[in-house]
């Protein structure tokens, strides 16, 4: 049987059964009359039988007629049906986010934002590339990650589009080997220690290269002290361990203070903001066109971190 004539029976079926004319069936579907009654005439005489019994006082469906509308139906369904299988189909393999993000990073920021987004977006499928910011800038550039999770954004690459979503201070752990060490306290007052002579202890640091370390770095050029750096790590998390362990003093953000010790003895002393702060950041090319799945989890990252 012609396709033509598949496709379109069931609306013109449908109009004749609903109008019990072919002329307002005709008006109905924006056809002529004419038309619509050759329609009816070729159909039949492909299927071999009427579809429409003419001699009732209403035009009614044959035998033949309601097996073929049942059909048609039934065809109906399936085609939609096939069409919501591939549309789920392509909008989940469209929907795809790759993220980098320094490890450290992902243990505090991602328990704190992707399960609220994918509460949301369960279809959503999520990769994460945990590496140092360096080589997440990368893959942002070359497009290997859709996003790039950061802290102090001021020498990402201006090719990437970067959003702010939250600020936090630094906190120097001083160890019981520190000469600045005060027994019996947790947190020491804010700018009771001269900062270039917090820097002039032994240090352990990340390595050269993250954003702590850059900072560092910096504060050590602007008081003109050589930092004597006794052990480096790419995990903040050893770094305050090791620091906590008396192997000399750290800086760390604050969003980590709840992962120290507090059976060890050491002293958390504030680093006044203008010196250094941990600004998170998201950041991603700076001519992608930002889908619907794209923004939502921009803002849910950025509304999750705000409320630290």
């Amino acid at each position: 049987m012609s396709s033509l004539y598949s496709i379109h029976a069931l609306p013109f079926i449908e109009a004749l059964l609903k109008h019990q004319s072919f002329t307002k069936a005709a008006k109905d579907l924006y056809i002529s009359q004419p038309y619509l009654t050759q329609f009816i005439k070729k159909l039949e005489e492909e299927l071999g039988a009427e579809i429409i019994n003419r001699q009732s006082p209403q035009l009614q469906l044959t035998e033949t007629g309601k097996l073929y509308y049942d059909y048609l139906v039934a065809a109906e369904k399936d085609k939609q049906q096939l069409f919501q299988t591939i549309t789920e189909a392509r909008t989940t393999d469209a929907v795809k986010l790759k993220i980098g993000i320094l490890s450290s990073l992902a243990t505090y920021l991602l328990p704190l934002t992707l399960p609220k987004f994918l509460e949301r977006y369960p279809s959503v499928s999520i990769n994460i590339t945990e590496d140092i910011p360096r080589n997440n800038e990368m893959k942002a550039l070359s497009g290997e990650i859709d996003f790039y999770i950061g802290q102090n954004p001021e020498t990402v690459s201006p090719s990437l589009n970067v959003e702010a979503v939250g600020s936090h201070l630094y906190y120097a752990i001083i160890p019981t080997q520190s000469r600045f060490y005060q027994e019996g306290q947790t947190y020491l007052p804010a700018n009771t220690i001269a900062m270039n002579e917090l820097l002039a202890e032994p240090l352990v640091l990340t390595k050269s290269g993250s954003a702590i370390r850059r900072q560092i770095d910096r504060l050590c050029q602007r008081y003109g002290v050589t930092a004597q750096v006794i052990l480096e790590s790419e995990n903040i998390y050893t770094v305050s361990q090791l620091s906590q362990h008396n192997a000399g003093v750290t800086f760390i953000p604050e969003s980590i203070i709840g992962y120290t010790d507090q059976h060890l003895s050491f002293n958390l002393y504030p680093i006044n903001a203008d010196l250094i702060s941990v600004d998170f950041f998201i950041a991603h090319q700076s001519n992608r066109q930002l889908s619907q799945f794209d923004q939502a989890f921009i803002g849910t990252f950025r509304d999750k971190i705000r409320q630290i």
